[in-house]
Order: structure tokens, then sequence, then C-alpha cells
């Protein structure tokens, strides 16, 4: 069975920094294309930052400069350091990989990101 399951969700006051991380099992990491998605109380899910099967990473306006994915393959991992965090930043974040060959899309359970003093 896949399975994607990220960590590292939490309450962090503004300014402060967290890092998510996701971990898939039950098929080969390396063939998904991997991103974070977020979804604030009362709005639709957007996409935060994808990153390529060898890198390319791509982050909406509103977290560059901000946010770094990464990737690790040995480990079937995909990180999203957060930096300088700010209240909008306030979400559920989740975890999506899509299988470039059958192009199956996963979802994660999710992971609370509460920026708050």
């Amino acid at each position: 069975q896949v399975q994607f399951v990220e960590s590292g969700g939490g309450l962090v006051q503004p300014g402060g920094s967290l890092r998510l991380s996701c971990v898939g099992s039950g098929s080969i990491f390396s063939i998904y294309f991997m991103g974070w998605y977020r979804q604030a109380p009362g709005k639709q899910r957007e996409l935060v930052a994808t990153i390529g099967l060898t890198d390319s990473p791509h982050y909406a306006d509103s977290v560059k400069g901000r946010f770094t994915i990464s990737r690790d393959n040995a480990k079937s991992s995909v990180y999203l350091q957060m930096n300088s965090l700010k209240p909008e930043d306030t979400a559920v974040y989740y975890c999506n990989a899509y299988h470039v060959t059958t192009h199956m899309t996963y979802w994660g359970q999710g992971t609370q990101v509460t920026v708050s003093s």
C-alpha cells in the first residue's frame, strides 16, 4: 500500500522556523514528483512548493525566499524548511506525490502549522 506521512508541524511564533517532513512507503520514491500544499480554514487548498525528480524546485510567490523544498530519495523523504513564518502561513500542510508513470496522485493526512504569538 502506497502511503505518505507528514510530520513536523506545530505552534511557532511569528518569525520562527519549522521543518516539515514527508516519508513515503510502498513504492519507489524516486519516480514521484513531490509537492507541498496547504489549506487554511475557510480557504481552498493551495500550492506551496514542488520539486521534480532531480530537484528543480518551484515556489508559490507567497513563500519565495522563506521556504525551501528538498528531497532525499534514499530516505524516501521530502522536506519543507519554513523560515520567517508569518501568521498567514497558518494552515494544514499536505504532502502530495504524483507518480510520473501511472499518473496516480497521493496525499498525506496533513500536519497543522500554527503561527501565533
